[in-house]
C-alpha cells in the first residue's frame, strides 16, 4: 500500500468499528443503561443521522481550507466524541454523544477520496479511493466482532475506547504521512452548491440512497436469518460476520479495479444488477447451511464492491464540487442504510420470514440500476470523460 494513504485506511477503520459495533453492542448497552433494545436501537438511527447531518454541513464550513488541516479536525471530533459515549453516564448523553459521533464521518470520506483521486497513480484513482474504503471492510473482519466480544466479556465502554485508539493512532498518521495538498483558492460556496441544481446530481444521489439500501435490507437482518432459517447456533453469528467482512475486502478491491478499466457509471450499472441477482438467491437458498455461507461471502462482496464506484461517479460528475459531492454520497449511503433497515422490515412485520427482506433489496437494487442506466444514457458517457485536475482542488 502507498505509506500516504494508509491515513485514510485507517480513518476508514476507526469510522466502520464504530458505525457497525453498536449493532453487536445493544443487549449490553440496554441492560446497562436500564432501556429497552427497540430504544437502544436509536442509538443506530442517531448515528445515521450525524452522518446526513454532517457530510454537507462540515464541508460548507471547511472546505476552504487544506485538506490535510481538515482531516485532522474530522478526526479530532471523532476522537473526542467516541471518547464522550465512552463515558456517557445516561442514554440521553449517549444518545447525543452517538449524534456527534457520526458528524464527521462523511465529510472524512469526502474529503479523503478527493485527496486519494489526487495522490493516485495515473489510472488508479478509483483504486486508490478503494484503499481507503478497505479500512471499513477490515472494521468488519475485526474490529466489529472484537469490540463485541469486548462488549459482551467487559464493558461496551471499553470497545469505544478503542475506537478512541485507532482515532490517536489515525491523527498521528494523518500528521506524518499524509500530503499537504493546497486548498481551494477562490473558492465559491454558491458556485459548489451549484451542482445539486443538476439533473445529474440527484439521479446519483437516488441511485446510492435506493440502490445501496439493497444491502443493508439484507445486511440488517442477516442474524435472524441465520438462526432462523439456515439453522446456525447464535455463537456461530459472529464468525458468519467475519464471513461477509471477508466478501466486503474482497469486493471493494474489485469494485476499484472495475471502476478504473471501464468507468464508474458502468461498473454501478453491473454491479447494481449483479446485486439484484445475488439477494434472490439469497431468497431462494437460504436454508441450506453450506449455500447460506456461500452467498455470504458473495453477497458482501457484490454489495461493497459499490463503494468506489460510487464515490468517484460522484467525483467525476462534479467538477469545482468534489469535496461536497463525494460528502453527499455519504449521505446518500446512510440514507439507503435506514431506508433498506426499514422496508427490509415491512414483510417481517406481515408474518413473512427472513427470507423476505432479500426480495425487498432486489428490487430496491434493480431501481438503483434504473438510475445508472439513466445517468448513462442521459449523459451519453460524458460523466465518465470529465477529467479531474490532478495537483488542486479547483
Amino acid at each position: 500500500m502507498n505509506k500516504n494513504l494508509l491515513p485514510l485506511t485507517l480513518g476508514g477503520l476507526g469510522i466502520g468499528i464504530t458505525e457497525f459495533v453498536m449493532m453487536g453492542l445493544l443487549p449490553d448497552i440496554s441492560k446497562d443503561l436500564a432501556v429497552t433494545i427497540p430504544q437502544a436501537g436509536h442509538l443506530i438511527s442517531a448515528y445515521a443521522l450525524g452522518v446526513v447531518i454532517g457530510a454537507p454541513l462540515l464541508i460548507m464550513i471547511a472546505g476552504k481550507y487544506p485538506p490535510k488541516m481538515i482531516l485532522i479536525a474530522l478526526m479530532i471530533m471523532f476522537t473526542v466524541f467516541n471518547a464522550l459515549s465512552a463515558f456517557a453516564p445516561t442514554f440521553n448523553v449517549l444518545f447525543v454523544a452517538r449524534l456527534l459521533s457520526g458528524l464527521p464521518h462523511g465529510a472524512f470520506f469526502g474529503v479523503g477520496s478527493v485527496v486519494a483521486s489526487r495522490i493516485a497513480e495515473k489510472g488508479k484513482a478509483a483504486q486508490a479511493v478503494s484503499l481507503m474504503f478497505m479500512g471499513l471492510t477490515i472494521a468488519n473482519i475485526v474490529g466489529v466482532p472484537l469490540g463485541t466480544f469486548i462488549g459482551h466479556n467487559f464493558s461496551w465502554r471499553i470497545s469505544f475506547a478503542v475506537v478512541v485508539l485507532v482515532g490517536l493512532v489515525t491523527l498521528l498518521s494523518l500528521k506524518l504521512w499524509l500530503p499537504a495538498l493546497e486548498a481551494t483558492k477562490n473558492r465559491d460556496l454558491k458556485a459548489e452548491l451549484s451542482f445539486f441544481k443538476k439533473r445529474e446530481a440527484w439521479i446519483i444521489i437516488f441511485m446510492i440512497s435506493i440502490g445501496t439500501g439493497g444491502l443493508f435490507t439484507w445486511y440488517s437482518y442477516i442474524a435472524p436469518l441465520m438462526t432462523d432459517v439456515a439453522g446456525f447456533s447464535p455463537n456461530a453469528v459472529t464468525y458468519i460476520l467475519m464471513l461477509a467482512g471477508l466478501g466486503m475486502l474482497f469486493g471493494n478491491y474489485i469494485g476499484g479495479r472495475l471502476a478504473d478499466k471501464f468507468s464508474p457509471a458502468k461498473a454501478s450499472a453491473a454491479l447494481l444488477l449483479t446485486m439484484v441477482v445475488t439477494l434472490t438467491i439469497v431468497h431462494f437458498v437460504s436454508a441450506s447451511q453450506p449455500l447460506a455461507l456461500i452467498m455470504t461471502f458473495i453477497t458482501g462482496a457484490v454489495a461493497f464492491s459499490l463503494a468506489a464506484p460510487i464515490q468517484m461517479l460522484m467525483i467525476q460528475s462534479a467538477k469545482g464540487s468534489e469535496m461536497l459531492a463525494a460528502s453527499a454520497s455519504q449521505a446518500s449511503f446512510n440514507i439507503g442504510n435506514a431506508l433498506g433497515a426499514f422496508f427490509g422490515g415491512l414483510p417481517l412485520v406481515y408474518g413473512f420470514d427472513y427470507t423476505s427482506p432479500a426480495y425487498v433489496g432486489a428490487a430496491m437494487a434493480l431501481i438503483g440500476a434504473f438510475f445508472a442506466f439513466w445517468l448513462i444514457k442521459s449523459n451519453q458517457g460524458a460523466t465518465e470523460q470529465v477529467k479531474v485536475p490532478a495537483t488542486s482542488f479547483h
